[in-house]
């Protein structure tokens, strides 16, 4: 039997794969699709921070409101555009992942794709319901 000793190829090779696996790891923890480069929001992100900060102050309001004894109706009111504030958000992430992160693995097709629509039929399936 001859004894094999690691030369620099094959540490380069445990390297790699230690790199893939911690790549993965990354993309699982940032929340990229690792079908895409980036997020599939990347171009709308201003547009979506601008967005919930101005919701985060809505609720803010609200809070405000409930604090100061204001009329039921009227906080009800506000809760009603929060969330129709949220659903617009919902629905540009939405429409930014359908033609970002779904596109390209439909695209490549096979199980990737299959994956991807099934996700994306959840995303909107949990959408309508709420």
């Amino acid at each position: 039997m001859t004894e094999k000793h690691a030369t620099h190829s094959d540490e380069d090779t445990i390297e790699s794969v230690n790199n893939d696996e911690n790549s993965a790891k990354q993309t699982a923890e940032s929340g990229t699709c690792e079908n895409c480069a980036h997020v599939g929001y990347v171009h709308d992100k201003k547009k979506l921070v601008t967005r919930l900060r101005r919701i985060e102050g809505q609720v803010r309001a609200i809070t405000a409101m409930v604090e100061n004894d204001t009329y039921c109706i009227d906080i009800l009111t506000q809760i009603a555009a929060s969330n129709s504030a949220l659903k617009s958000v919902a629905l540009l992430l939405l429409g930014d992942h359908l033609n970002s992160c779904v596109a390209t693995a439909a695209a490549k097709g096979g199980p990737v794709a299959d994956e991807k629509m099934d996700e994306a039929i959840a995303a909107i399936t949990r959408l309508v319901k709420s």
